[in-house]
């Protein structure tokens, strides 16, 4: 005789409840029903706060799993009738388990070779400060003198101190070294070279801007050193490329850091076929720990007109056709099913490189008396002119290739979703999921397109506070009026976009729990100056739920897999972790603490800490 748990009945009374929660106890009654009559699970997770993210949000107490997938959500009575001798039973002991993390956009490879490369850490460096460091990178490998480049990385530039100082090619030439340098900006749309290695790429007056870059000039026209987006490319082609023993290491390396921090699923947004036969290795291999997805690049130089345009489709869909491996399944693979377009850089001076819908400020008094004023000279254009943005986009789509954007400036992003409902016009009823990366800065006239149009905003939250980049680098470059709209996520959710998270690690370091913590706080982490204390901008932030539905169901949606990850139900992929605190109900900031005890990739574990069996949940 089939029985109803007596804790499943009691989750529907007293009736009449809101509908929400009668239709979330109904759907536990069912999969308790289904569990009496199924075969046992593999493992079953009871005693703890299973967070579903479903339609309801629901809470339940008990999980179980065979085969990779979730055949049961509800209470411990239920999961018993799944429990057989075989079965594993792991205790929670109270502990929260939730959906895996779904990072929508990121740049692994490069993240896990930055952890064995000269880095810079992402700190506040005054000049001499800088020099050091950079001098002591040169002093550990005299042997590479006097020709092998020094590459540095993760440079915060913002964050120079004092604020505003400068630095150029000089700054790098008084280093005790022959060798050629560069030193990549954090956010990987500038760097500064020496004049060496300027030299050897045949930089000079004379030279001009390419497509979509910006190559920095003095006062006579020579360039400083400071380059901005495409004209960085001149220097990329002259170092020395990675072996592919090089691209597996870092592949390995990015993987461990991703699991440890829960992510069971990431887009690279910027997938050379290095990267994706790094990761295919994994996967060949039984490696791979991860769903991974990837995003092959167009760049605006190759695409002068349509049918450069509709080449360039061509080249891309044949990489998809290479390296994907067909439906997903519980064991995580490769799919190549995004194509990554940049439309502007950076609005953070002193780049200023995003695409403005209105001018730039600049300071037309003194550094001591500043007079902020519209910039004559206007802004930057986006890099992608609409003629041939729309004949991307209706070429990937007509593919099935989803479209995955940078736009940072308000006229990216309303230039891009111009594009997007070109794109919809010309195919319509077609299911495009086109996602929007970091729209920094949205004109509000804009933000219910997002909706309207089902563009999904992939937004990085970590950068929602008070920081070197968005106060001393946005402010007054942008004025009052834009400054107080920046970072957009609580506005867009407000207007029903579907907020998607993305970290686009290792622009900043891998910390999703911190992300998640400035997205509810708008605030920078403890300690921070008097300068970045207090709340960033107007935009109310998201509650915790609509954080935690950002990177699970609506990273899930973006990547065309919500289908099977992104909420514990019955019938997904068992892809989930658990954490050492109830993060719906400690203090706000306190989520930035968070750890990961264990992660789960289609019913295997990935990671464990060792911790799960220690004391109880926080």
């Amino acid at each position: 005789m089939l029985t109803i748990p007596p804790t499943l009945l009691e989750r529907l009374r007293p009736w009449p409840r809101q509908l929400a929660r009668a239709c979330a106890g109904a759907a536990l009654v069912a999969s308790a029903l289904a569990a009496a009559a199924a075969p046992p699970a593999d493992t079953v997770y009871r005693n703890g706060v299973i967070y579903t993210v479903d339609a309801h949000d629901s809470i339940a107490h008990a999980v179980a799993v065979r085969g990779g997938k979730i055949v049961y959500v509800g209470d411990d009575d239920g999961a018993r009738a799944l429990t057989g001798k075989a079965t594993h039973v792991v205790d929670l002991g109270g502990r929260m388990l939730m959906p895996g993390l779904v990072d929508g956009h990121m740049h692994p490879l490069e993240g896990g070779q930055r952890l064995v490369a000269c880095n810079l850490e992402y700190r506040s460096f005054t000049v001499p400060e800088f020099q050091a460091r950079l001098q002591a990178c040169l002093d550990a490998h005299r042997k590479d003198e006097p020709d092998a480049w020094l590459e540095a990385s993760n440079w915060f530039r913002y964050d120079m101190r004092p604020a505003g100082v400068a630095v150029t090619r000089a700054t790098l030439d008084a280093l005790h070294t022959q060798r050629p340098i560069i030193v990549h900006d954090s956010f990987g749309h500038s760097s500064l070279v020496n004049s060496r290695a300027l030299a050897l790429a045949k930089f000079g007056a004379g030279t001009p801007d390419p497509v979509g870059g910006r190559i920095e000039r003095d006062a006579h026209g020579e360039p400083t050193g400071m380059l901005e987006d495409s004209a960085q490319e001149a220097i990329s082609a002259l170092l020395p490329k990675p072996t592919p023993a090089d691209n597996l290491a870092a592949a390995r390396a990015a993987l461990d850091a991703l699991r440890r921090q829960g992510v069971t699923t990431f887009l690279d947004a910027v997938a050379p076929a290095s990267d994706i036969e790094a990761f295919t290795a994994l996967a060949r291999s039984g490696a791979l720990t991860v769903r991974a997805h990837f995003a092959p690049p167009i760049a605006p130089g190759d695409t002068p007109d349509a049918a450069a345009a509709r080449r360039e489709v061509a080249r891309v869909v044949q990489i998809a056709r290479t390296y994907d491996q067909g439906p997903l399944r519980a064991r995580p693979s490769i799919t190549v099913r995004n194509v990554k377009l940049f439309m502007d850089g950076v609005i953070t001076a002193p780049a200023n490189t995003g695409a403005l819908i209105e001018p730039y400020l600049e300071n037309h008094g003194t550094p001591d008396a500043p007079r902020f004023e519209p910039s004559a000279k206007g802004g930057p254009a986006v890099y992608f002119p609409a003629a041939i943005l729309r004949e991307i986009l209706i070429g990937l789509a007509s593919q099935g290739i989803d479209p995955h954007l940078h736009t940072d400036g308000d006229l990216a992003v309303r230039a891009t979703l111009d594009g997007i409902q070109a794109m919809r016009a010309a195919l319509p009823g077609r299911e495009i999921r086109t996602g929007l990366a970091h729209c920094e800065l949205v004109d509000p006239a804009d933000y219910p397109r997002f909706k309207e149009l089902d563009a999904v905003p992939v937004l990085s939250f970590q950068w929602g506070k008070p920081a070197a980049d968005t106060i001393e680098g946005a402010r007054d470059t942008l004025g009052a009026r834009r400054h107080d709209l920046i970072e957009p996520a609580g506005f867009l959710a407000e207007k029903g976009a579907r907020v998607a998270f993305g970290s686009d690690w290792p622009v900043d370091p891998l910390d999703e729990w911190f992300a998640l913590k400035v997205a509810v706080t708008r605030t920078a982490a403890p300690g921070a100056t008097p300068a970045h204390a207090g709340r960033l901008g107007k935009d109310p932030g998201l509650s915790r739920a609509a954080a935690l539905r950002a990177i699970t169901m609506n990273a899930s949606y973006e990547l065309r897999q919500d289908d099977v990850t992104g909420s514990i139900e019955t019938g997904k992929f068992a892809d989930f972790i658990v954490l050492d605190r109830n993060v719906l109900e400690v203090p706000a900031d306190d989520i930035a603490q968070t750890k990961v005890l264990r992660t789960v990739v289609g019913g295997r574990v990935v990671y464990d800490s060792g911790e799960l069996h220690r004391g109880k949940a926080h």
